[in-house]
């Protein structure tokens, strides 16, 4: 440790105001920050001292994706090499090469994790180096620090991802959710909408056919098998979902994430997990999350009740919480500090709103199943204006407790 402390004292004189490396000051924050202390201290008594700032705390978020996102790469190569085993054909082009040293059997849990890896890493390089030279160029021309919420963005984007995208799709998608999403609207702070969602949702208007359908969510050229949530939508009913080779899948095996989908958002347990964590410490509002299983779960049984000849109203509402990104949307994206209500109240509308609006999308727009993409960034637009309503409130209220002081 000492190492690094000279070694960055050392440095810091070349990056300060008057140095010879100035204006790259903000680079060389980003590293300081990262790997030695906050970028601002308090020195006063009258202060709490605490060395977990913005950046650790977005670098928790991160480490609480990580059982969606190594459950995520397990099935990813699974699935691959499930389907490999059946056809009876390998790898092919440089694959051929890694897998040959660990097997391609998928009874293997290093050979499809290994697999799997190969697909997500790729994907999350590009998002990773694409997206932090979007914010080195804008902290550099604004003088300002390297924003800390891309350690999450970046993650959240790869993983909602299928694992078949290409990587040219991927730089495009969190080009537009760094810029267009958030820096064009001043950066970290300022953006309405979750920067991930946006380059998600982008990808999906641009590019539809790479980011839906049956043929995306296998790592095999040639593949196809619709997921779940896709099976639902063109009329088969919960009893009779099969995974990508013709096996029942059982509500449990949705659950546990043994079925065919985005990289992270698979596994409901996994997702819990990690969301469990973010609760604990507080960092994820569980009002939100709540709020949106609650809503989730109350429409879709609305809908059951109502029935009709629309095959999405009568999914029973458990299975809307395990197929589909629902618990990955509403565990790591709805509780996005900067687009989501800040108010307590605010956050049960908000948390209600997604879960509405997703059964909402997934029943009325059967050619969109997908749901919680839709729903967040829709509740995203209505969060500042929950919060104002609660404080309007709250202000309505103070003030006539005190008229009646005065009038006592």
């Amino acid at each position: 440790m000492k190492f690094i402390h000279n070694f960055f004292d050392k440095l810091e004189p070349s990056f300060a105001k008057g140095g010879k490396y100035e204006k790259y000051y903000a680079l060389f924050e980003m590293f300081d920050t990262f790997f030695r202390q906050p970028s601002s201290q308090t020195y006063s008594a009258s202060h709490i001292r605490d060395g977990v700032d913005l950046k650790r705390i977005m670098i928790t978020v991160w480490l609480c994706t990580f059982p969606a996102m190594f459950w995520g790469m397990y099935n990813v190569g699974f699935q691959a090499l499930t389907y490999m085993a059946h056809a009876g054909v390998t790898p092919d082009g440089w694959r051929t090469i890694i897998t040959g040293l660990v097997g391609y059997d998928p009874n293997s849990i290093l050979a499809c994790f290994v697999y799997g890896a190969m697909q997500f890493l790729p994907i999350y390089a590009v998002t990773f180096i694409v997206g932090i030279a979007w914010e080195m160029l804008f902290a550099v021309v604004r003088k300002h620090e390297v924003n800390e919420g891309f350690f999450v963005t970046s993650v959240l984007f790869a993983l909602s991802l299928p694992p078949n995208t290409p990587l040219w799709q991927v730089a495009l998608g969190i080009s537009f959710g760094v810029v267009v999403a958030k820096e064009l609207f001043g950066g970290t702070g300022k953006n309405f909408l979750n920067p991930a969602l946006a380059g998600r949702a982008f990808l999906y208007f641009a590019y539809p056919t790479s980011m839906s359908g049956a043929a995306v969510w296998t790592a095999v050229d040639g593949f196809s098998g619709a997921t779940p949530l896709g099976q639902a939508a063109v009329g088969v009913t919960a009893d009779k979902f099969v995974d990508a080779y013709g096996n029942t899948l059982s509500w449990g095996q949705a659950f546990l994430g043994q079925m065919q989908g985005s990289i992270g958002e698979v596994s409901t347990l996994a997702i819990i997990l990690g969301g469990l964590v973010l609760m604990y410490m507080k960092i994820a509002s569980w009002r939100v999350i709540v709020g949106a299983v609650i809503g989730l779960l109350a429409t879709a049984f609305v809908f059951n009740m109502i029935g009709g000849e629309n095959p999405m109203m009568s999914l029973a509402p458990h299975w809307h919480l395990v197929i589909g990104g629902f618990m990955f949307g509403a565990v790591f994206m709805a509780t996005d500090p900067v687009s989501a209500a800040h108010t307590n109240i605010g956050r049960w509308c908000y948390g209600l709103l997604i879960g509405f609006m997703t059964v909402v999308i997934r029943v009325v727009n059967p050619a969109f199943p997908e749901g919680i993409m839709l729903a967040i960034l829709f509740a995203n637009l209505f969060a500042p204006l929950f919060d104002y309503f609660v404080i309007q409130a709250n202000i309505k209220r103070q003030t006539a407790r005190r008229m009646r002081y005065v009038k006592q």
